[in-house]
């Protein structure tokens, strides 16, 4: 098998066992445990705690003492033994522990796969910019077809989408040890430092200002893509309180029409070398900045039935600011970083990322949810407004019920019904990420020099 089939096959698996329960992990908790909603952004918080440590410390490891092909796989099959344990926790806060051991493991695992598919087309004298995309995208596809499988084998509500993951990890664990050898460079000199020992010299890139802002915009992006992981099948699930769009195909498929997203990634993946060459990395990166705006924008206004153009443009446009900005980053902290060090520069990028980026996202984004954009609905009159039915409506009455709620003769409720303001919501985002966008293209200074992109070659 030639190494661009054998890295296709890693890039398949390696987020195969991350998109089997990303996307439906929310009906898992809600739908068959019944656990409070409080506590859910936390679930997704453990990513970006065990992105804040992990992908720096193993980084540190395949720069300095192990092979990172070996790593790569013994973090996987620790990953797999952790998801097979996962389905048989039953309380919240155990589950959000194990969550994080799981995420301990898995995070890094995004970063080494990176940097053994740099070393290993490297090696066989391949074109990264040119060989890479196409071997990444079999991740996104990955990524789709572990979604499918999930939710059309009816365990998209079930402990089985844990069990499905974790037989691909264990795949892709024993699978790594058959990978070309990815050795440490162990370039530390006899009177080395114990910062340069213990490979942090990733660090001393924040000293540099064009890496050290490059890195606070990728913990800005971080905390978008959180976003729309935490709350995009939600958001869409949420449509069924509308009685007028109860029974539209769009609330039974959500995840399906989620699903839409990493289609578009696979497109978007094999244009990214066109658009490097043309455009440079910094228009690429801001190019997917944009995109953010629109992805937010589009599902502002979106609905099932007459706006669902919106919604499927949004999943669409989601393939452009999510592979534009982490591809053509990750390529940038290739390119402008030291050899003995880019295993945990790459680390670096990832901690800013999925780490600081995500958390800073999760806990801001849920705090503000909570604050200023969800709804107390004291009677019937008050949520028929809202949910734009009557106030008899036996859908909406039904909804009421299922909360627990008794509604009294003069259409009074025994407790508020919250509802979140979904259109407030996505459009906060959307300014959010246009701030980001013009502070980028005004002081991020980089000149595209077309000899960058090819020197990623060699």
């Amino acid at each position: 098998m030639g190494i661009k089939n054998r890295l296709i096959f890693m890039s398949f698996l390696q987020f195969f066992v991350w998109g089997a329960w990303l996307i439906t992990i929310g009906n898992y908790w809600f739908g068959t445990k019944n656990w409070e909603g409080t506590q859910f952004g936390l679930v997704f918080g453990t990513m970006g705690i065990a992105s804040l440590f992990m992908p720096t410390l193993t980084g540190i490891i395949a720069d300095r003492w192990v092979n990172a092909e070996k790593l790569y796989g013994i973090l996987h099959i620790l990953y797999a033994a952790v998801l097979f344990g996962i389905a048989q926790v039953t309380t919240p806060d155990t589950f959000i522990v194990v969550m994080l051991l799981a995420m301990c493991c898995y995070m890094p695992t995004i970063a080494l796969s990176n940097s053994i598919s740099y070393t290993s087309l490297k090696l066989n004298n391949k074109n990264i910019v040119k060989d890479f995309p196409p071997i990444r995208v079999w991740g996104t596809i990955g990524f789709i077809v572990a979604m499918w499988i999930t939710n059309l084998s009816g365990s998209k509500a079930t402990e089985c989408q844990f069990y499905i993951a974790g037989v691909g990890a264990l795949i892709l664990g024993l699978y790594a040890f058959t990978l070309p050898k990815c050795e440490p460079q162990r370039l530390i000199k006899e009177n080395a430092t114990w910062i340069e020992t213990f490979g942090l010299e990733s660090f001393k890139l924040f000293a540099n200002y064009k890496m050290a802002l490059f890195f606070v915009f990728s913990m800005f992006l971080g905390g978008a893509l959180q976003l729309t992981n935490a709350y995009g099948d939600v958001f869409l699930d949420e449509f069924k309180h509308f009685p007028k769009y109860a029974d539209s195909f769009v609330i039974k498929y959500s995840t399906i029409i989620m699903s839409i997203s990493q289609v578009s990634e696979t497109l978007f993946i094999l244009a990214i070398p066109f658009f490097l060459r043309r455009f440079g990395i910094k228009q690429v990166m801001l190019i997917s900045m944009l995109a953010w705006v629109l992805r937010f924008g589009l599902f502002a206004f979106g609905d099932p039935v007459n706006g669902l153009w919106m919604i499927i443009l949004s999943c669409v446009v989601y393939g452009m600011a999510f592979d534009f900005f982490n591809i053509s980053g990750s390529l940038f902290v290739e390119s402008n970083t030291d050899s003995k060090i880019r295993s945990s520069a790459q680390g670096l990028f990832m901690m800013m990322t999925n780490g600081v980026g995500a958390v800073l996202g999760s806990l801001t984004s849920g705090w503000a949810i909570d604050r200023f954009f969800t709804k107390s609905f004291a009677n019937t009159t008050e949520l028929a407004g809202f949910l734009q039915t009557d106030a008899s409506n036996e859908k909406m009455v039904e909804f009421v019920k299922s909360q627990g709620n008794s509604i009294s003769a003069d259409g009074i409720f025994s407790n508020p019904v919250l509802m979140k303001d979904w259109h407030t919501i996505w459009l906060s985002f959307a300014l959010y990420a246009l701030v980001i966008a013009i502070a980028f293209a005004v002081l991020f200074k980089h000149k595209h020099d077309p000899r960058e992109i090819e020197n990623l070659s060699h």
